[in-house]
């Protein structure tokens, strides 16, 4: 078994501000005039570096999803998420583009479970330097039932999950539907945040170029199952094909009527 390894700059990471928890702290994103280090403001979105450049051997870039601290992407016009992903993606892609790195992450902590440390909603680009792709992802945590179907993108519920339970995917053909691609993830977001079977206050968004695709993975989050943590099991429940009907009914079967 192959593994990365990136190491972690303990004292940048302890001057790290922290208000998903400790909500009095002050936000730093709601202060556009204090940022530093903005490279393109486009309406209400900005992109910039991570004043905390925790990782090691590592560029890290900042993507302000918009002004509002407390909305997320159940919240957005479907305007503003398509606009959104144009945003990030295009950046994302533009430093894959530029190869200088070896390996360039984008995803979105939400939640005090994500691994995040800022309520007010925002993703990353991480360009990492001496990490192949290749260790990072399985082609198979992509299969799964298919909830929908649009042009070239579709969701479907993960059969062999990357953690276990319940995740849902989003793959993109190509590189020109970022418009349904940035609907479909807002669909997911929203089933998991809001009519999930449990509680959720926290989930992640992954995204990889594989094969000149785009897949997004949605994650909810929860404490870690032990046997996944410990052995690598990852659990998979018997209710999937419940919750892709769930979701097809809720987003998909009203549409049609």
């Amino acid at each position: 078994m192959e593994y990365n390894y990136l190491g972690f700059d303990i004292n940048i990471g302890k001057s790290k501000p922290e208000n998903i928890v400790h909500r009095e702290v002050a936000c730093p994103f709601c202060d556009v005039k204090s940022l530093q280090n903005i490279i393109e403001i486009k309406n209400d979105m900005i992109l910039l570096e991570n004043k905390y450049q925790v990782l090691q051997e590592a560029y890290q870039l900042l993507i302000i999803e918009g002004s509002e601290c407390n909305a997320d992407i159940p919240d957005y016009t479907l305007e503003h998420m398509q606009e959104l992903m144009h945003f990030s993606i295009n950046h994302w892609l533009n430093i894959i583009n530029s190869k200088k790195y070896k390996t360039v992450l984008f995803f979105k902590n939400h939640g005090p479970l994500s691994g995040g440390t800022m309520r007010h909603p925002h993703m990353q680009i991480v360009g990492i330097k001496n990490l192949e792709f290749k260790n990072m992802c399985d082609k198979r945590q992509f299969e799964g039932i298919k909830i929908a179907e649009k042009n070239n993108v579709v969701m479907n519920l993960s059969t062999k999950p990357r953690v276990g339970f319940t995740e849902v995917n989003v793959i993109m053909q190509g590189l020109n539907d970022i418009d349904t691609l940035a609907e479909f993830v807002q669909i997911g977001v929203d089933y998991i945040m809001n009519h999930f079977s449990v509680n959720c206050s926290s989930y992640n968004l992954f995204f990889y170029l594989i094969e000149g695709n785009i897949h997004v993975k949605i994650m909810p989050r929860f404490a870690t199952s032990p046997l996944f943590i410990g052995y690598n099991i990852e659990l998979v429940p018997n209710n999937l094909q419940e919750i892709a009907k769930h979701i097809k009914q809720l987003y998909f079967d009203k549409k049609n009527d």
